[in-house]
């Protein structure tokens, strides 16, 4: 896998991850104040699902890396 393609199986499987994780932990706010969503989550973490997300996307992506270095998968006839 060259650097373009490896870059964008990172990107993608990065965003597929990401969207895994956001909804755990979620609380909502029981009272929300006038002019907000009632769906709006409590304190979100953004900084830290990101950062499980990069290093979830990191393991998936060596595992992926490792099978096509090691040729375990065939992608030609």
């Amino acid at each position: 896998m060259n650097l373009v393609s490896g870059t964008m199986v990172f990107f993608v499987t990065w965003w597929i991850v990401l969207f895994m994780v956001l909804p755990f932990g979620v609380r909502i706010e029981e009272n929300p104040k006038k002019g907000f969503a009632t769906s709006a989550p409590k304190n979100p973490n953004l900084r830290k699902k990101f950062l499980v997300t990069t290093v979830l996307t990191a393991l998936i992506w060596g595992a992926i890396q490792f099978v096509m270095v090691k040729q375990l998968i065939s992608f030609s006839s």
